[in-house]
């Protein structure tokens, strides 16, 4: 199992929001392609970055450090938030991104994930953000009536190549990752699931090493990592073992 570190991004900060709730911010550096550096250093094989100004304001906001990021490592990047455009989507693989995470847009718009994934076949997966179960989108500021497992089968038709799973009462709390939910969403599609949100310790990522075999194929590490209550280089042994 891949263990993701990532960088939250706002106002050219890096961050971490408790459960997606913009008021509720805590700042862990700016400069956020030497934290990338520091994470790279530490052993790790991918970087998740998401542009949370580009989540709430619908446009890509923050593409000038992520190709800063890019020209710090080497490790490939996947890139969420604020995706809403094709013009956006080829925008982002122009900053030097491996695998884009569409949210919002592959919920609203079905019409553009299956022309980015037709333009980028294999490179394009989907957040869902779930609320009790509902997909939340624009940031987690709106929650619909759509229930996860039915959108995450939608979108596999229309061709993501993977999902990256949030359960947003677990995001930035410390409280432990979801790991039923995760697997129950794993196991209804045929394409990889990462996990997100919650991680809390090392635990964590063994008890989604133990579901792997259900899809799961990723665990993302945020605020544990910047508080010091998981090491990456533990993390990354745990996801192995």
């Amino acid at each position: 199992m891949i263990v993701i570190p990532a960088i939250d991004l706002r106002g050219g900060k890096c961050v971490r929001l408790t459960q997606g709730d913009f008021d509720r911010e805590t700042v862990y550096g700016d400069d956020p392609a030497a934290m990338a550096a520091r994470w790279q250093e530490e052993g790790a094989d991918w970087l998740h970055v998401v542009d949370l100004d580009g989540a709430k304001a619908g446009r890509p906001v923050q593409l000038g450090i992520v190709a800063r990021i890019r020209e710090r490592v080497q490790m490939p990047i996947e890139l969420g938030g604020g995706i809403r455009t094709i013009e956006d989507v080829r925008a982002a693989y122009a900053a030097g991104v491996e695998r884009l995470i569409l949210g919002t847009a592959a919920i609203d718009r079905p019409e553009l994930l299956e022309r980015a994934t037709g333009e980028f076949p294999g490179r394009i997966y989907v957040a869902l953000d779930a609320r009790d179960g509902k997909v939340a989108t624009r940031g987690w500021t709106a929650v619909s009536r759509l229930d996860v497992r039915e959108a995450a089968r939608a979108c596999e038709r229309r061709g993501a190549a993977g999902f990256l799973f949030t359960d947003i009462a677990r995001d930035g709390t410390g409280e432990g990752v979801n790991v039923e939910s995760t697997a129950a969403l794993a196991r209804e599609v045929s394409v990889p699931v990462i996990a997100s949100g919650g991680v809390s310790s090392v635990e964590d990522v063994r008890r989604l090493r133990a579901v792997e075999k259900d899809g799961v194929a990723a665990v993302i590490v945020g605020r544990a990592l910047y508080t010091g209550a998981v090491r990456l280089a533990e993390a990354i042994a745990a996801g192995k073992d």
